[in-house]
């Protein structure tokens, strides 16, 4: 980290916005690590496991679009006290009232959705303080709080099979006490936030066909990166009969890697432009989750590919932040909320689709076929974009894309 970029910003906002995404995003895919204890106690399908761990992925995808429009409204710092809020209220509450039904855990899924839409309020707020050159470097370091994923992976099975699942929930309402601390003492709000915004705002950007191509393209990467992130318990227990503590290590393998490289993948779009480094990511991308889709590779190597293939969805969620600043500029509040939207969606596709795939066909190949298909789509899509973004960086003299 260069002494330009540690004077560019504000690093005590970037260190509490890392910790907030980082417990947020633990607690948001927490029922994946869960899966199996859950599963086994309400006598769950594949469908339906799939199901349930896809839905506070799909409940974050919507209310990242509300935290959108109130970070415009009242100013990320707020917004993220309150939200934070709701997810510890509803976490204690499902430890001290129990949860003992599979409409319960869908409705607990939908309160975690509040942790993941902590995206559309932590990204806007480190933007807001860092200026274009260093957009991709900031952007990744509070992007990586999605290592929380590590944590839940390593850490609640574990205490699941010492404690019992419901305690675990209780349990993590601890960090997010601690970081909300945090966050309020030393988090602030840049003096360059952006002025109030509008349902409008997001009509005239949905207008732009550049605001659904970064919507698809996060979509891709990121709902690529969470969804794996929330069945990927589920799919080693399964698929390899692992136990659930040796499931959740080789998931936070896969996961760390993806957290890991997205600020690399920020860092190195800064480097050679987000477009070009994304080209390669869609294409390694295709190329890996095609051959996990057969089945066919012993456990280690089905490891060894899913970490290559998080780690290259995690630099490509760097590289998508890079290009939302150069793309908006004063709109990358409104647009973190489209894009982090998207995200979702893609996530809650994957997770669904795979338990879906595994209930109605035996086998999780045609969910793995098809977000592979969409990394090809994507790749194409950046490639046809990617000259005309080029043309008009050179006549408005944009930061490289």
């Amino acid at each position: 980290m260069t002494k330009t970029f540690l004077k560019a910003g504000h690093l005590p906002t970037l260190i509490s916005c890392f910790l907030y995404f980082d417990v947020s995003f633990a607690v948001w895919v927490l029922l994946g690590p869960l899966a199996v204890f859950i599963a086994q106690d309400l006598h769950l399908d594949a469908g339906q496991k799939g199901l349930m761990v896809a839905t506070p992925v799909l409940a974050g995808a919507g209310l990242r679009f509300v935290n959108g429009i109130l970070v415009g409204q009242w100013r990320p710092r707020l917004v993220g006290l309150v939200m934070q809020l709701v997810v510890i209220a509803g976490l204690l509450t499902a430890w001290a009232f129990g949860v003992d039904s599979y409409e319960k855990i869908l409705a607990l899924g939908v309160v975690l959705g509040v942790a993941g839409a902590s995206f559309a309020i932590a990204l806007p707020m480190v933007s807001f303080w860092y200026p274009p050159e260093h957009q991709g470097v900031a952007l990744g370091l509070a992007g990586a709080g999605n290592s929380g994923t590590v944590f839940a992976s390593l850490l609640a099975p574990t205490l699941a099979v010492a404690l019992g699942w419901r305690d675990v929930l209780g349990l993590a309402a601890l960090p997010l006490i601690a970081v909300f601390l945090i966050f309020a003492l030393i988090a602030r709000n840049s003096p360059n936030c952006p002025p109030t915004r509008t349902l409008s705002d997001y009509a005239r950007l949905l207008n732009r066909s550049d605001s659904w191509w970064l919507m698809f393209f996060y979509g891709v990467s990121f709902g690529g990166f969470v969804g794996l992130s929330s069945f990927l318990p589920i799919y080693f227990h399964d698929q390899y009969h692992l136990s659930p503590i040796m499931a959740g290590y080789y998931t936070a393998g896969c996961v760390f890697a993806g957290s890991f490289a997205r600020p690399f993948g920020g860092a190195l779009a800064d480097r050679v432009g987000g477009t070009l480094a994304l080209s390669v990511v869609y294409a390694a991308v295709a190329i890996v989750f095609l051959a996990v889709s057969q089945g066919l590779l012993p456990a280690p190597l089905a490891l060894a590919s899913l970490v290559l293939g998080m780690a290259t969805l995690g630099m490509g969620n760097g590289a998508v932040f890079q290009l939302v600043p150069q793309r908006f500029g004063r709109d990358v509040g409104l647009m973190t909320g489209l894009v982090g939207m998207t995200g979702g969606v893609g996530g809650f596709y994957l997770a669904a689709s795979l338990g879906y795939a595994k209930q109605f066909t035996g086998s999780y190949t045609p969910g793995f076929v098809m977000f592979a298909a969409l990394a090809l789509t994507a790749w194409l899509g950046i490639v046809s974009v990617r000259l005309r973004w080029r043309r008009e960086r050179d006549g408005l003299a944009l930061a490289r894309i």
